[in-house]
């Protein structure tokens, strides 16, 4: 169906050219005007593109609604979490049936203990188009909690204190934090961050005495350099409170001992260009993971608690070039670290008494793998997790003196449908046009025939080194039971072979990062899993980044696009240090105030470089509250599409009112939005039930 079709009105969005110039370059945009939400007007255009996206997809309204009931009849709705154990208590999540949203409980000593409700969020999300409920801290004498709530979806938490005994939520509330809050160990002294009320960048953390006669919190630390972000924890020890400040590229921490809340934070090592560490203690030393000396893939490094500076620290696993240290577990007998090799995550155990060191088997190269929950240093078990693009995920104990696993929960697929052995997967390797390999992820039905005619969904993100795991998803089964091959693309600019993975897709070689995914695209096609006319491709952030700038370069390898909360007009929210996120982005994308990075910039961004040329079908969601891409970005883009495309395909723009970056709250009512968005593919592919 064109985008003509029933004379529906395609919405116009009006040109109000605006110059832009920097470097002696003008660049004209005729609808910066859609950055004002205050706007009538932007709110009007919109609900226009709104009403026309629901227009053109009224035909699949009972399709999306067989799909959504599909989706969640898969999840079990009366579920659990596997409970924990920490400072007395058994702690779990359980959800009820007909309720959206989580109830968090406590057991005091054994589970059969009567259950004490910590918080109803379906009581506390009544009345709310979105809810959220932020960290959860308990106090050491387990008698308060501090906790959050986000009722816009902005990621600004307002922070509250509620007395387990009584049941009473005290008045003070703390607006536009960061949503977690951590506890000295006098139970009476809570730290927080806060963040900037314009760019939302977590700026300073605070410290609130309870009982108190001071009326103002009083903040015990500002991280004055806009490209850091600043953070509060208590280490698992629980002996001491720490301050972190990152960003893309560097890292500081301070510590105080938590019996002396009112003391001065020591700083643990003082930030240096490109030193990047984390920090983890045990007994009386500090466990390091960091790229000192060149450590591209990282290293474990130890040193005595009174002694942090880097001339002091000793190694404890040397760097490897092939292998990289991602985090590390802690407990009285054992270390485990988690690393990964040629792109598959590995549990490696470590006794410290230096006779044991073996690594748990998996036998599969499209897994994902993961430490757990493990709040007790003296347990000889260790919680982890683990799934596949076929295997449905598990929460597993394994015993370090029995060396067995014990499965504590495996993900439910209701529906009696699902059987894993009806499913294969695998991982290939595209040639891209530099001569680098890259790994691809695929599942698909164990029948369905590779000749070519199959419809395929390309997904990947390749940012900020976040690397994209194979992982199993009820979700996809309604893709796949249909006939779609899945594919992940673990293109440059994730991690996944690894730190030097990341560095060759960002900066000044970020185009790695959209050529390798369509060299992995035209690699696909070559090999038959399916052709440019069943071939769709899916991003959100900045993986919707990555859709704007293909469908730039090579429109026509694919039939269809889903571009979610994307990141596409990226010169000018770069050039904007007000906007959320901007300057700790720097390391990323580079600094547009530098003509350099300016003009790699602009040659890629996906906004910019519009075209008058035919683009493939395209869904674009986005929410208008998003702090991590504004929604202006899609919205504009969408305009500027509209304008010039010369072709007839479906051009769609749906913005969710209520939400933000992470879409709809609500344990299913996001899967509304994938139910919408599996439905323009499977509408494009011609399959209506």
């Amino acid at each position: 169906m064109s985008e003509n079709a029933n004379d529906i009105k395609i919405p116009k969005a009006k040109k109000i050219p605006r110059e832009l110039i920097i470097h002696d370059d003008v660049r004209v945009d005729n609808y910066y005007w859609l950055n004002d939400r205050e706007n009538p007007e932007v709110i009007k255009y919109l609900n226009e593109e709104n009403a026309y996206t629901n227009s053109v997809l009224k035909h699949t309204e009972a399709f999306q609604k067989d799909l959504f009931e599909e989706m969640k009849g898969r999840i079990k709705e009366d579920d659990s979490s596997v409970p924990y154990k920490l400072n007395g208590y058994w702690y779990l999540t359980r959800y009820e049936i007909g309720k959206d949203y989580p109830i968090y409980i406590r057991k005091k000593e054994t589970l059969e203990a009567p259950e004490e409700i910590l918080f109803d969020c379906n009581e506390m999300a009544e009345n709310q188009a979105y809810f959220n409920l932020g960290g959860i801290s308990i106090s050491p004498d387990n008698t308060m909690a501090a906790f959050s709530t986000d009722l816009v979806s902005r990621r600004q938490y307002t922070l509250q204190i509620k007395n387990l005994v009584t049941g009473e939520i005290y008045d003070d509330k703390v607006l536009n934090t960061t949503g977690s809050a951590t506890w000295a160990n006098d139970n009476k002294t809570l730290f927080y961050a806060m963040k900037d009320e314009v760019t939302l960048r977590s700026e300073k953390i605070f410290k609130h005495k309870l009982q108190s006669d001071t009326k103002e919190d009083r903040v015990v630390y500002f991280e004055e350099d806009e490209t850091f972000n600043t953070f509060v924890y208590k280490t698992k020890s629980k002996k001491y409170l720490v301050i972190g400040s990152s960003s893309t590229l560097s890292s500081e921490y301070r510590i105080l001992n938590a019996d002396n809340p009112d003391g001065d934070f020591k700083v643990f090592q003082k930030r240096t260009q490109d030193l990047e560490y984390n920090i983890a203690h045990y007994n009386d030393s500090f466990y390091i993971i960091s790229n000192l000396d060149n450590a591209t893939n990282f290293k474990l490094l130890k040193t005595h608690e009174d002694f942090t500076e880097k001339n002091h620290w000793e190694e404890v696993i040397p760097h490897r070039k092939d292998v990289l240290i991602e985090d590390i577990e802690i407990f009285k007998d054992y270390l485990v670290v988690n690393e990964r090799e040629n792109g598959l995550n590995n549990l490696r155990i470590i006794n410290w008494n230096g006779n044991e060191d073996y690594y748990l088997p998996f036998n599969s190269e499209t897994y994902n793998t993961y430490i757990g929950n493990n709040p007790d240093f003296d347990s000889d078990v260790m919680r982890y997790g683990f799934n596949s693009l076929t295997s449905p995920s598990s929460i597993i104990d394994y015993n370090f003196t029995t060396k067995k696993s014990k499965i504590m929960k495996e993900q439910a697929v209701l529906g009696g449908k699902f059987k894993k052995y009806n499913y294969e997967s695998k991982r290939i390797w595209a040639t891209a046009r530099d001569g680098v390999k890259i790994p691809i992820s695929l599942v698909y039905k164990k029948e369905i025939k590779l000749d070519g005619t199959n419809p395929l969904l390309q997904y990947a993100y390749g940012s900020y080194g976040s690397t994209v795991d194979p992982s199993f998803s009820t979700i996809r089964l309604s893709l796949l039971e249909r006939g779609f091959v899945y594919a992940i693309a673990h293109i440059r600019g994730g991690e996944y072979l690894g730190r030097d993975w990341y560095e060759n897709g960002k900066l000044l070689t970020k185009k790695n990062t959209f050529t390798d995914f369509i060299d992995c695209s035209k690699h696909l096609i070559k090999e038959k899993y399916t052709s440019s006319k069943h071939l769709y491709a899916y991003g959100g952030s900045a993986g919707g980044l990555l859709m704007g700038a293909i469908i730039n370069m090579n429109p026509e390898l694919y039939h269809g696009v889903l571009a979610a909360v994307p990141f596409v007009d990226v010169v000018t929210t770069m050039l904007d240090d007000t906007i959320p996120l901007t300057t700790g982005e720097y390391d990323e994308w580079g600094n547009p105030n530098e003509k350099s990075y300016y003009d790699y910039m602009k040659s890629y961004s996906p906004y910019d470089n519009v075209d008058a040329k035919a683009y493939p079908h395209m869904l674009v969601t986005t929410g208008l509250h998003d702090s991590q891409v504004q929604y202006w970005e899609p919205a504009k883009w969408v305009a500027k599409l509209r304008e010039l495309k010369t072709d007839s395909n479906k051009l769609l723009l749906h913005t969710d009112m209520d939400s933000g970056h992470g879409g709809a709250s609500g344990r299913f009512e996001s899967l509304k939005e994938v139910a919408m968005e599996y439905a323009f593919l499977l509408d494009l592919e011609g399959i209506t039930s």
